[in-house]
């Protein structure tokens, strides 16, 4: 899979819904799948098989051919790959409130999918907590955050990392009065079960 092709399909889904006027709940009866699963296909927090993409493809009211036009454009694979700050590049993902998150890179190695994302965190930003069928890695830049993972609170500053199960219910929180900068990586695993 080429560079940043699953963070293409996620925004690709959500735009194509949009124009098309659709919900995420029409889509999600319309291909037979949960409205929640279209919600974290489209913010990136899972990847979905190939039949229930291309069910979702046909909920959106397009066809397969139509919706990977100008996919596959990315460079070739290569061992060395240097990212400048400036090609890092912004995205939303579920609804939440000085959540800014800005995407560097997606790559496959054999059956995992890495995705580095850097997140800024404004004070009193807010979001629901959510699920990520990924394992995640945060490395904290600058500033301090709270996280809430299950029931638990792991207070972190600049230099602490945190690594966890993203299918346990999470959420960062920013009690302070600076901006929070943390580096995530998720790490996606494809093998069988």
């Amino acid at each position: 899979m080429n560079e940043k092709l699953l963070l293409q399909i996620a925004r690709k889904l959500k735009d194509v819904r949009k124009i098309n006027g659709l919900t995420v709940q029409a889509v999600a009866e319309r291909a037979d799948v949960s409205k929640g699963l279209i919600s974290k296909i489209e913010n990136g927090r899972t990847i979905p098989s190939l039949p229930v993409l291309l069910s979702i493809i046909g909920g959106l009211e397009t066809n397969a051919e139509d919706f990977f036009h100008g996919f596959g454009n990315g460079e070739p694979h290569q061992d060395v790959r240097v990212i400048k700050k400036s090609e890092y590049d912004p995205f939303e993902k579920e609804e939440a409130e000085g959540f800014f998150y800005h995407h560097i890179t997606t790559t496959e190695i054999d059956k995992l999918t890495l995705e580095c994302v850097m997140l800024t965190l404004k004070p009193g930003a807010k979001r629901e907590k959510v699920v990520t069928d990924a394992y995640e890695y945060k490395y904290i830049l600058s500033g301090n955050v709270t996280y809430l993972i299950g029931e638990d609170e792991y207070e972190l500053e600049a230099g602490d990392s945190l690594y966890f199960n993203g299918r346990i219910p999470h959420v960062p929180e920013n009690r302070g009065t600076e901006d929070t900068v943390m580096l995530i990586v998720y790490l996606f695993d494809h093998s069988p079960s």
